[in-house]
């Protein structure tokens, strides 16, 4: 939500123990549930329908968990038919839910493009929000601000008394999500941003879909997105140019930029260029000099997400050495964070996960001109 490399930015509830018990007429166990197949791309989460309820497992709710969450969800018509053994899940929610907290802007455009907004009752600092309909929803007082992640208003929560609270985190150390769990709200980890792939990211939806008992809505916007990406990414294969790209930029003497093995650096492969850090390791962000990314970059055709630099002059003024790459010279740079929400959030932070098809439309746009040449960017515009 804060940079392209996406950091969570507050930890996590205990770990709840998984117990084994046995099983009843009615009782449908943990262990005979069939995976529906519906997860293509993401790795941190999957489906399965067990009897007549459905299971979300979250394998991999932050980065190196050695833990993993499971969800049963159980639609209200069946709710009298079945018994489900709690303390097989880490929660048991019914669905569909009426009373939600989520608190990433990155769960928004799912609920928004679901129709689920009015279900959204409150979020850690409104002002992140970008979603027109959740702004007015904000306006209205129909969305509440519940302080801000570091320090989630729990009062707040535990009168608010959600039928659940999705939650993101870096590890398994947070006292407020354990408070808030032994008051007998559901949390639910959510690790859309764990995911190294534009499409393993938006494929999330799909948790949304279950919650909001809308997983045919949530089917279908997907593999829109999907082929719509694959679409575009087939065009820019057309283009006989390859032209070199670098990214990031300075921060307290150290340059940051992606990983060639993180969900930035794949945009720039299915873009159909040449990033010139393609070949590091790593899923997140490269820590470098000055030095070393002016000598691998000062000729690269094309600078991409120049932190959060929205002009030239301002580049130029934060460090000297700025200008001595082709790239500002050619006036050859484009940013995310020129485009912004009606309170101050970066659009980009919100909705980029949900719709990379967007974003290599943008990439494409940029280093091959000639295969759109109505397209009007919508995330990354040129520096001024």
């Amino acid at each position: 939500m804060k940079s392209i490399f996406i950091k969570a930015i507050w930890s996590s509830l205990l770990i709840l123990t998984v117990a084994s018990c046995k099983k009843d007429a009615k009782t449908i166990e943990a262990n005979n549930g069939q995976h529906n197949g519906s997860v293509q791309y993401a790795k941190g989460f999957s489906i399965d329908r067990e009897g007549d309820f459905t299971v979300v497992s979250v394998t991999n709710p932050w980065p190196n968990a050695k833990h993993s969450f499971r969800y049963a969800f159980v639609p209200i018509e069946t709710l009298e038919k079945i018994s489900v053994t709690k303390d097989l899940y880490d929660a048991v929610i019914t669905t569909p839910i009426e009373n939600l907290v989520v608190t990433s802007t990155t769960h928004i455009p799912a609920l928004e493009s679901l129709g689920g907004l009015d279900k959204l009752k409150g979020f850690p600092d409104t002002d992140y929000i970008s979603s027109m309909p959740a702004r007015q929803l904000i306006n209205a007082k129909k969305i509440k601000d519940l302080g801000s992640n570091e320090t989630l208003n729990t009062e707040m929560v535990l009168e608010m008394n959600p039928d659940a609270l999705v939650g993101f985190a870096i590890d398994n150390q947070n006292t407020t999500y354990e408070l808030l769990q032994k008051s007998g709200i559901p949390i639910l980890f959510n690790g859309d941003w764990t995911e190294q792939t534009p499409l393993g990211k938006a494929e999330w939806i799909k948790f949304f879909g279950v919650l909001l008992q809308k997983e045919k809505e949530a089917d279908s916007i997907f593999k829109t997105i999907a082929n719509s990406y694959h679409q575009i990414k087939e065009l820019a294969k057309t283009s006989n140019k390859k032209p070199t790209v670098m990214s990031g930029a300075l921060y307290k003497d150290v340059w940051y930029l992606p990983a060639g093995e993180s969900w930035a650096s794949q945009f720039l492969a299915d873009a159909n260029t040449n990033y010139l850090w393609a070949e590091t390791k790593g899923t997140g962000s490269l820590a470098l000099s000055i030095e070393a990314v002016l000598e691998k970059g000062q000729k690269a055709d094309y600078w991409i997400a120049p932190s959060q630099f929205t002009t030239y002059e301002n580049l130029a003024n934060a460090n000297t050495h700025y200008i001595k790459f082709n790239a500002y010279n050619k006036k050859k740079l484009f940013t995310y964070s020129a485009t912004k929400g009606p309170t101050g959030g970066l659009l980009y932070f919100e909705l980029a996960p949900q719709r990379p098809d967007i974003v290599l439309k943008d990439l494409v746009h940029i280093f091959h001109p000639e295969l759109q040449p109505n397209y009007i960017p919508y995330f990354f515009k040129a520096l001024e």
